[in-house]
């Protein structure tokens, strides 16, 4: 028997029609640096991503599901790309402006990339690359910057504004299958080269409606986000598209990411929600404890990409913001998990769930994986490699232009899961805790020890601003932890006070004998710890390594 119900392609360009009328009066907030932010309703959004759309076909002869890259901060003007481009059935492709140059050229090439849409304040990192990026044949340049940088570059250059303007505000938006993609986002690469993950039209819309459920973040059109998280990392987290759904008014940090400018955004626009990495936070908490400002609109924060310390939930709370825990990553699209306590319980009887990575939604379903390949059960205590699958999750890899997508075997398994690469345990009602990445597990003695654990009791210290532990060899024991701190300014803490303030919560035998100072924890493109590094300089005898 089939159902009797209408079959509707779910796609970028209904979410687009929808925020530009149902929600047209909602804004794009893009921070300057001047005394006034650039504001664009929805509707005004909606029109401009119309022109571009018509300059993109009309005038560079972009086609079917040629690629767009943009090269961009978070601005309105990246929110036109973000709908104009997969809506015209072309495919967005967000480059991450931090890669190394070698990657960025690698990924342009992989992706055959047509046009690219860049910010004018990034043409010093555009421009030493043209040359080696043949399939690049217009370069598109929005906002400041200086454009004699392009001078000579074989692509055509055109000013964004310039290109736009005069354009019909009407488009014949083609009938789109739903499954083709309408973004690409490529892994940062942390292992052999980057990877790409193309979203489809209805993954993005599942995702979107997710996004906006009151068990993940739950806005509304009352509400306003900051959106730190950058739009080259798996698509700002969802909130472009989530916002335009249901009319949330987003507030844009452009290149403006230092603590002080973010603090100065949130006591003026008066945000209510904020989504970025935890490194972020531990930056702005630096700066409002040394230079008050009012946080107290923001009644929540979305926290991912890293585990956040739970000292510094508890720094929040005290400063009257709500930090909830999320998981996800580039190939989940992101959100995998969230972590909502359960109803009814008290602050007390809430902690245990909010330092958790989350709760798993409906759609998306996982698994834990034992060494032997066996699935573990879902007791809290049985810790395994997590795989997930969903509509929303990546079944393989974009294999470039013209090749056969791909699916490997240490990413997906023979069934389909993806493989996570993180390890923990899922307790009986769905909430998930991750230990460590797999690769970054410290097996000593035949015992693992979580880099994970030892980091956050570390970092409950009050004079260590961040740690990172990783496993380096030991004759005995075969790994040892190593931990890496960055003091606070003006510490006098010694590594025998920090060991002895581990062994209050942390068993004997997994406290660390080899300790370090770092000037800072090195971190990848997106803000996570870069764990390799830090190995690698310990291997190479490029740290002073104090053994207890």
């Amino acid at each position: 028997m089939l159902s009797t119900m209408q079959d509707v392609s779910l796609t970028v360009t209904r979410i687009l029609k929808h925020g530009m009328t149902i929600h047209g009066k909602s804004q794009v907030t893009t921070w300057t640096g001047e005394a006034e932010p650039q504001r664009r309703s929805f509707a005004e959004i909606g029109e401009r991503a119309t022109r571009l759309a018509n300059a993109l076909k009309d005038e560079l002869g972009v086609v079917g599901d040629q690629r767009v890259a943009t090269l961009m901060w978070n601005n309105g003007e990246h929110v036109e790309a973000y709908f104009a481009i997969p809506s015209m059935g072309a495919v967005l492709h967000t480059l991450n402006l931090r890669l190394p140059a070698e990657q960025l050229i690698w990924i342009v090439n992989h992706a055959a990339d047509r046009v690219v849409i860049a910010n004018g304040t990034l043409l010093p990192l555009l421009a030493p690359l043209l040359p080696h990026l043949p399939t690049i044949e217009h370069v598109v340049v929005a906002g400041p910057g200086d454009r004699s940088l392009l001078d000579g570059c074989a692509p055509q250059v055109h000013e964004y504004e310039e290109l736009i303007a005069d354009r019909p505000t009407t488009f014949d938006w083609p009938e789109i299958d739903e499954r083709s993609a309408a973004a690409l986002c490529y892994t940062s690469g942390t292992t052999g080269d980057p990877k790409g993950v193309a979203y489809s039209h209805r993954s993005i819309y599942l995702h979107s409606m997710q996004v906006n459920m009151a068990e993940s973040m739950g806005l509304t059109d009352q509400d306003t986000t900051l959106v730190v998280v950058p739009q080259f990392h798996v698509n700002a987290w969802g909130l472009p598209h989530a916002t335009f759904m249901t009319g949330i008014n987003m507030l844009m940090p452009d290149r403006f990411l230092q603590p002080a400018p973010l603090a100065e955004m949130i006591e003026r626009e008066r945000p209510t929600h904020a989504a970025a990495v935890p490194t972020i936070w531990q930056g702005l908490l630096a700066e409002v404890t040394a230079n008050p400002r009012d946080l107290s609109s923001m009644s929540q924060v979305t926290i991912g990409g890293s585990a956040c310390p739970p000292a510094l939930m508890e720094a929040y709370d005290r400063l009257g913001v709500r930090l909830c825990h999320a998981w996800g990553m580039t190939e989940t699209s992101p959100l995998g998990t969230m972590a909502h306590p359960p109803a009814g319980l008290t602050p007390e009887e809430e902690w245990p769930y909010r330092i958790t990575q989350g709760r798993l939604p409906a759609s998306v379903e996982a698994r834990l994986v034992g060494p032997a390949g066996e699935i573990l059960a879902w007791d809290g205590e049985s810790a395994g490699e997590l795989e997930v699958r969903g509509a929303w999750i990546a079944g393989s890899y974009y294999g470039g232009a013209g090749g056969e997508n791909f699916r490997p075997e240490d990413k997906i398994s023979e069934d389909g899961w993806l493989k996570t690469g993180d390890v923990g345990v899922i307790s009986a009602d769905g909430f998930l805790t991750l230990t460590d990445r797999a690769k970054d597990v410290i097996k000593s003695g035949g015992e693992w020890i979580s880099s994970v654990d030892l980091e956050n009791a570390l970092m409950a210290h009050p004079e260590v601003a961040e740690a990172a532990v990783v496993a380096v060899p030991d004759e005995r024991w075969g790994e040892r932890p190593l931990a890496t701190v960055v003091l606070t300014e003006g510490s006098t803490v010694s590594y025998t006070d920090l060991r002895d303030f581990l062994a209050q919560t942390v068993a004997k035998w997994q406290l660390p004998e080899r300790w370090a100072l770092v000037p800072a924890v090195p971190k990848t493109s997106v803000g996570k710890f870069d764990k390799k590094v830090i190995r690698k300089s310990y291997a190479d005898g490029e740290l002073e390594v104090t053994e207890l």
